[in-house]
């Protein structure tokens, strides 16, 4: 079985502190990955947290709004690179032969907004056994300079390129909550849930949780937003928090 899991950026580091990891929280997340029975199948994303946002938000820099300043590029991608290296040593450290792979310096977006991300880099090191790390970053964005490229987009791009068997988004949360703050259990279309989720724009640099969902629903195979504490039941197969299907998986 192949998984991608993403860690979202304010699961591992310190939210209101610039550039902070949450060392207890990194490090429960990587002993469950290290103890999981995937094992060499897994590609791990991570989001930005206080790392990327703290510097994007400085510098206005979105998915959709882009910048052509140097020192904002460098700033921005320099974070998300120096919390990548912490997450990869982590792994490392727990003996995951975790290996670093920066987006910036293969993707890119069109004048339209259309992705594009090599992953035979990818779906190689997995095949050699290695655990690819890959992180929030920016984008090379024709006619905006560069944007920034969420974790969420590389795990819609990444699942089909490894042919995931399912997908693990790894929240502050214990799912998506309808308006009662109840853990909606499923999910398969953004209508049905939209006026939970409010505004797309929501609450961070890479759209929140509305576009975490409208991304998941692209998806073929079943991917599942769950807490921290639900990390290791995730890993051993089930299905916690709420599962987004929106494709053809049951």
């Amino acid at each position: 079985m192949t998984v991608v899991l993403k860690l979202g950026g304010s699961v591992i580091t310190q939210k209101d502190e610039p550039e902070t990891v949450d060392r207890a929280a990194l490090s429960d997340a990587v002993s469950a990955i290290a103890e999981s029975a995937v094992g060499d199948d897994i590609v791990v994303v991570h989001g930005g947290g206080s790392f990327g946002h703290h510097h994007a938000a400085e510098y206005g820099v979105s998915t959709t709004e882009g910048t052509h300043d140097g020192d904002g590029v460098r700033a921005i991608h320099g974070a998300m690179c120096r919390l990548n290296a912490a997450v990869v040593e982590a792994l490392t450290d727990a003996g995951v032969p975790a290996v670093p792979v920066h987006p910036f310096s293969a993707a890119a977006r069109d004048a339209d907004g259309g992705l594009s991300l090599p992953t035979a880099q990818v779906t190689t090191l997995l095949g050699e056994g290695f655990v690819p790390v890959l992180h929030g970053d920016l984008v090379a964005h024709a006619g905006a300079g560069a944007t920034v490229l969420s974790g969420d987009e590389l795990v819609v791009e990444l699942a089909p390129a490894v042919n995931a068997d399912r997908v693990g988004v790894c929240s502050t949360v214990s799912g998506v909550l309808d308006d009662d703050g109840t853990v909606i259990d499923r999910i398969e279309t953004f209508e049905a849930v939209a006026s939970a989720l409010g505004e797309s724009e929501a609450t961070d640099v890479s759209g929140g949780m509305a576009g975490k969902v409208r991304a998941l629903l692209a998806l073929s195979a079943p991917a599942l937003v769950f807490g921290p504490d639900a990390l290791p039941a995730f890993l051993a197969g089930e299905s916690p928090g709420t599962t987004i299907a929106g494709g053809d998986a049951d």
